[in-house]
């Protein structure tokens, strides 16, 4: 209803319906960066793509720079470039073998290129070294790998995840999004139920980070 009048208001300012609905995407965008954070950042891509652009110059100009050739590879991930990253992290496997950041990473470049077997032997091997890495979030990639295979198996890597991000409501939204997947409806409005439970718990200085997870879990539990 907001957007409706919004809109009727700009577009007798303005006198121009389109330009009026421009403005005002504008305008739940900007509000919704600043308070919710459901849109993703439209200038998040813009960075990424210089920081790759500056790596590749880092990496060039020295080979050695291994912490380099590490963040350029987890960018190109993020990117989906996963045969690009693929070598390089095997380029510094020596200079990383007791991170668990490392494995991590490798294990989900080559979950992406179908190794699934190495892919989730590496993911392991670096929860075994810290368990919290990545806040647990490689749990629920090795959940949604084995989703359609082996629901056990997905399921045990939710719980484990769920086990790390107790107090989380991002957590919980993501538990529940896998559940919802596996078919588990009950256990997906329960997950969604908690995050928005957690969500209203949290002290006001936290409430800004979780606020979109918690919008979320409430319509996801509507539908």
């Amino acid at each position: 209803m907001f957007k409706i009048f919004g809109f009727i208001f700009l577009w007798r300012i303005i006198g121009n319906p389109f330009v009026a609905l421009i403005i005002l995407f504008a305008i739940l965008y900007l509000l919704d960066r600043r308070y919710v954070g459901i849109f993703p950042s439209i200038t998040k891509p813009f960075r990424r793509m210089r920081q790759i652009s500056k790596l590749r110059t880092a990496v060039s100009l020295n080979p050695n720079d291994v912490s380099s050739k590490f963040e350029l590879a987890r960018l190109l991930s993020e990117r989906k470039k996963y045969k690009e990253a693929q070598p390089i992290l095997h380029q510094i496997e020596d200079r990383y073998e007791q991170s668990a950041e490392y494995w991590v990473e490798l294990g989900q470049v080559n979950l992406k290129l179908g190794q699934t077997a190495e892919g989730e032997a590496q993911i392991l091997q670096g929860l075994d070294i810290n368990r919290k890495a990545q806040y647990g979030q490689p749990y629920l990639r090795l959940a949604e790998t084995f989703r359609h295979t082996d629901r056990d198996k997905a399921l045990r890597y939710v719980s484990e995840f769920q086990e790390i991000q107790s107090s989380s409501s991002e957590a919980y939204y993501l538990a529940g999004s896998m559940f919802k997947a596996l078919g588990r409806e009950e256990d997906a409005k329960r997950a969604f139920a908690e995050s928005i439970a957690i969500y209203r718990s949290l002290p006001k200085y936290k409430k800004r980070q979780e606020r979109g997870w918690a919008l979320r879990s409430f319509f996801a539990k509507m539908r």
